[in-house]
């Protein structure tokens, strides 16, 4: 069987943007941020996307209709005009001004109904995304730094309610705002005009687009130094304690100033590029009004056009360049938009490693507190070790306890996450009251066991919700009790908050004594019927352990109980202890039948009991 065990997706690195080579799909692109909006909400966002459609298209025609009814009514203002052409120029004057207030206000109308459509898309790709990177495997975050993850869900999410702003509202209406311009020009003042705005335009974008697309490689160096410098910051705020251990504040400081050095270089090559292109829109677009302004001062002249025409010609190429002004501020951030989206995207379709099947079932109702627990010749091997579990077998019935001991990287740990399904043996099977792990629905199993770790993670919240998170539904009685089995009442009772002290960021504020205790109440409140203590007590002092360890030996009565453990004085009670060795079971038995083997577990014994 091959040990290429983890299905990786299309997403391979968070922090990289699309490179150099890959094409850009703008219309691929575009299908994956309507799927989003079509996932975001009810069906009256369809009712909002068309409102604001209509008032967007309003509002250009309104746009394009003021020019030319002010241009109309300044021709009644021509030499021998009467007192009734004076009336006719303020009425033309009147509804052009109308209709560029009704331009104006429309996009205030259309922001009033469409938000809820694009910060409902924006709030859907945030929770799918999370969703997601959060039913991804072991591996995947073991590889991945949390702080640039979290900037690609959070770039990747806000990339939409600007994508849909631009591309709905701004390319899609300039374009018919240009068609109308065009024609309006070719019906009043003559084809030579269309001729010189779209030829103004068309220079205008083939040189957007192509400084544009220089600029990219840019904007990919930005964005990847800008993400290694969040990593990187991120990483240092999580580690702070194991930074003032070591006294590496100047060091970790400065590989951080080093990373944002990169990035103010690559910031500096952005913007001078920048500058290069507005510079290069601000010369097409001046070339051009000065063309058109030359023009129709000729056929003025030459009586071909009245003054009203020369106005309205002038003002339709003004009122186009507004939006096209835009355009390269839009393609360019269309584009690094849809990269950050594409992003996001790629890690929604990384394939978690574990996954339920489509006819995955409950675990079976529990015939006994506790539940059978079986290896069946179990092999795992991990991608960057040369050994992991190696036809492991063994059996844990209700009740009973079975420890693994081993030096470190014997295969413990992975034992305990085969157990609770976090990863899936490559061969052989793990069963639960006979029932394979694959055929069981992953919430229903992780319902069934608990895990005390070494290093107890606690969310920033109080000490209540910490422990209530086995089980939301406890009552304040329940947590209460769970955490006085763990012997955290009376440190509960000396604290001004009680239960509603905040904890902290990873639980930083406890020691690390008092968060092994808290991860121990969560274990008990989830009341499980198997249960996992990896070195569950080592943080403890003396007397705690030995109440703890009283605590724990009532609790695990009638359950299965796995335990990791290096102090073997913590299991001489167990029903079974498997001494591991490179993935291999090599002894097995009760304490006193190792010690009678006079093999690596008796000693191990006597090393400790010596030290002791």
């Amino acid at each position: 069987m091959s040990h290429a065990h983890l299905a990786r997706g299309r997403f391979s690195q968070p922090d990289a943007v699309s490179p150099p080579g890959v094409k850009f799909s703008f219309w691929g692109s575009m299908a994956d941020l309507w799927r989003l909006v079509l996932r975001s909400g009810a069906p009256q966002l369809r009712v909002r996307i068309a409102g604001a459609l209509f008032l967007v298209l309003l509002g250009k025609l309104a746009g394009v209709l003021s020019p030319v009814l002010l241009g109309d009514a300044i021709n009644h203002l021509a030499p021998r005009a009467g007192p009734v052409s004076l009336s006719l120029f303020v009425t033309g004057a009147l509804a052009a001004t109308a209709m560029a207030l009704a331009s104006a206000w429309m996009p205030y109308l259309r922001d009033a109904i469409f938000t809820r459509v694009s910060q409902s898309t924006m709030a859907k790709a945030a929770v799918e995304s999370l969703g997601h990177a959060l039913a991804l495997s072991l591996d995947f975050h073991q590889s991945k730094q949390m702080g640039t993850l979290s900037r690609v869900i959070d770039r990747g999410s806000r990339s939409t309610d600007f994508l849909i702003r631009s591309v709905v509202f701004n390319i899609g209406p300039t374009l018919v705002e240009l068609v109308l311009a065009l024609g309006v020009m070719a019906l009043k003042l003559g084809w030579a005009f269309s001729a010189i705005t779209l030829v103004t335009i068309g220079a205008y974008v083939i040189i957007t687009f192509r400084i544009t697309n220089w600029r990219l490689s840019h904007r990919r160096r930005l964005n990847e130094t800008d993400s290694r410098a969040a990593g990187l910051s991120v990483d240092a705020l999580i580690n702070y304690e194991t930074i003032k251990t070591f006294g590496a504040e100047g060091r970790v400081v400065g590989g951080y100033q080093a990373a944002m050095g990169e990035f103010v270089d690559a910031s500096v090559q952005a913007n001078t590029s920048l500058n290069m292109l507005n510079g290069a829109q601000a010369l097409i677009m001046q070339i051009g009004a000065a063309v058109m302004t030359v023009a129709t001062g000729v056929y003025v002249v030459h009586g071909e056009m009245s003054i009203g025409g020369l106005y309205t010609a002038t003002a339709l190429l003004r009122n186009l360049y507004a939006p096209l002004g835009m355009l390269g501020f839009n393609y360019r951030e269309i584009r690094q938009a849809f990269i950050d989206m594409e992003q996001m995207v790629d890690l929604q379709g990384a394939v978690p490693e574990i996954q339920d099947k489509p006819n995955a079932q409950p675990l079976p109702p529990a015939r006994h507190r506790g539940a059978a627990l079986s290896f069946e010749d179990v092999s795992f091997r991990h991608d960057a070790r040369s050994s992991g579990l190696l036809g492991v077998s063994f059996a844990a019935w209700p009740g009973e306890t079975v420890a693994f001991v081993g030096p470190s990287g014997a295969g413990k740990t992975t034992a305990v996450r085969l157990a609770m399904r976090l990863i899936d043996p490559q061969e052989g099977r793990v069963t639960l009251d006979g029932v394979d792990l694959r055929d069981i629905r992953q919430d229903s199993l992780r319902r069934a066991v608990a895990l005390v770790p070494q290093d107890v993670a606690l969310f920033n919240d109080t000490l209540f919700a910490n422990i209530g998170f086995a089980r939301p539904d406890a009552t304040a009685a329940e947590v209460r009790a769970a955490a006085d089995d763990a012997e955290l009442g009376p440190f509960i009772d000396g604290l001004p908050n009680g239960m509603a002290t905040l904890v902290g960021e990873r639980g930083l504020k406890l020691s690390g004594g008092e968060r092994q205790r808290v991860g121990i109440a969560r274990a008990l409140l989830a009341d499980p019927r198997l249960l996992i203590l990896d070195e569950a007590t080592s943080a403890l002092d003396g007397p705690t352990e030995a109440a703890i360890q009283e605590t724990l030996r009532r609790v695990k009565a009638g359950r299965t109980t796995l335990v990791i453990a290096h102090r073997l004085s913590t299991i001489v009670d167990a029903d079974q202890i498997l001494v591991l060795r490179r993935g291999r079971i090599v002894e097995r038995g009760t304490h006193a039948e190792l010690l009678a083997k006079t093999g690596e577990y008796a000693a191990l014994w006597r090393r400790q009991t010596r030290e002791a």
